[in-house]
């Protein structure tokens, strides 16, 4: 007995050693320069054909309410040079240190040639990705660099075994179905090329600067999928990748699916994950005059009985951005609810119809009292000069 004990140790400690000798040979890796053109170059995910891993210390997170990607689902994860937290900011993202590497695979779950139009479990990913019930398509990073954040996509392969820089983007055709096999859709998935991310992560329309979108504390503050029971933001501090958390007072949008908030908390989280980036008082559609970020509280900025900036095409012939209790007249409706290029709202990153968030902003502007008559708007006018 003693002597299979001692063995048994012994392979214990020689498995232990190789694991972490494997480890010590492929650490996250961040890269100060360059475009590496493996996405294993990194080792921040890594494949072998059978399962997506997520490396040591490579941390998952959730959103709130997350950006509509063509039905895709997302893995994100965030990586942090030890001993440089991230610092706390009550509305723009967090404050991450030079070193970060933040990472989005979008995948989706597989119905054999086709994939499936489902909502994301936490569950696919409590141990990264099974990828015989999955097919990825993209792994996105955005790198904190001392010359600021960059950002990089990676397609798959067909193995699933390996992902290849994307410099000019890329085009791949999907089937999306429902889980019943019903409701098939051919569309064709687009990967932005590096130009496209810096148009959506260049937030400020002064300086261009690229900085994240999802890791926000409004978008964060919520329950770890992962860690049941655990906030999000108070792991971050209690692993030492986050300081000046505020005890209390932290934002917090709600999530657009849950029927136990109100249909403005959802409407708003909503739109502001998903067109305030870029309209709000500074962003790239900072002229459009319409702000639909979480800040805006102003409902002519909310586009009460405004009209657009230039009319055309984009605007279907409708003369408002919401007509109060008329979703139907509503230019913002119209815009979420087309394909045509001229006219589509948001104008990158999905070749579909998210049908679920235009019936909730169908909802929220059905809510709405008021009219547009002539008089109404000029009252209007006269309050937002003042």
């Amino acid at each position: 007995m003693k002597r299979s004990f001692v063995i048994g140790a012994a392979l214990a400690l020689a498995a232990m050693s190789l694991v972490g000798c494997m480890r010590s040979k492929a650490p996250v890796q961040f890269h100060a320069q360059g475009q590496p053109e493996k996405l294993s170059d990194w080792h921040v995910v890594e494949s072998d054909g059978k399962r997506l891993h997520l490396n040591h210390e490579v941390e998952p997170y959730a959103l709130n309410t997350t950006l509509f990607s063509d039905y895709a689902h997302k893995l994100r994860t965030i990586w942090m040079p030890k001993g440089k937290p991230a610092k706390y900011d009550a509305t723009e993202a967090l404050d991450f240190p030079v070193g970060t590497i933040i990472s989005k695979t979008f995948y989706y779950p597989r119905a054999g040639d086709a994939v499936v139009r489902v909502a994301e479990s936490a569950g696919e990913t409590l141990d990264g990705l099974d990828l015989t019930k999955v097919r990825l398509i993209e792994t996105r990073l955005l790198v904190r660099r001392e010359s600021g954040w960059v950002a990089l996509p990676y397609v798959w392969n067909a193995e699933q075994t390996e992902a290849t820089l994307a410099r000019a983007g890329e085009t791949i055709p999907l089937t999306l179905q429902k889980p019943d096999g019903s409701a098939k859709q051919s569309f064709a998935y687009m990967v932005p090329d590096e130009n496209q991310c810096a148009g959506c992560h260049g937030t400020n329309n002064t300086t261009r600067e690229l900085h994240p979108i999802g890791p926000k504390a409004r978008h964060l503050n919520r329950e770890n999928p992962w860690h049941p029971g655990e906030n999000q933001l108070v792991r971050m501090v209690a692993l030492g990748r986050l300081e000046g958390l505020p005890k209390d007072n932290v934002p917090y949008n709600a999530r657009f699916d849950d029927a136990s908030a109100s249909v403005e908390d959802r409407a708003r989280a909503y739109l502001d994950i998903n067109c305030g980036h870029c309209h709000n008082k500074v962003g790239p559609a900072d002229t459009s005059g319409l702000w639909l970020d979480a800040g805006t509280d102003d409902a002519r900025r909310l586009g009460l009985c405004k009209p657009p900036v230039a009319a055309g095409q984009g605007t279907g012939d409708h003369m408002f951005d919401i007509v109060p209790g008329r979703p139907q007249d509503s230019i913002l409706v119209y815009r979420m609810n087309s394909l045509d290029p001229g006219a589509m709202m948001p104008e990158l990153g999905r070749s579909t119809v998210h049908e679920e968030g235009v019936s909730l902003i169908r909802d929220w502007i059905a809510a709405w009292l008021g009219s547009c008559s002539s008089e109404a708007v000029a009252a209007q006018e006269s309050v937002a000069a003042k």
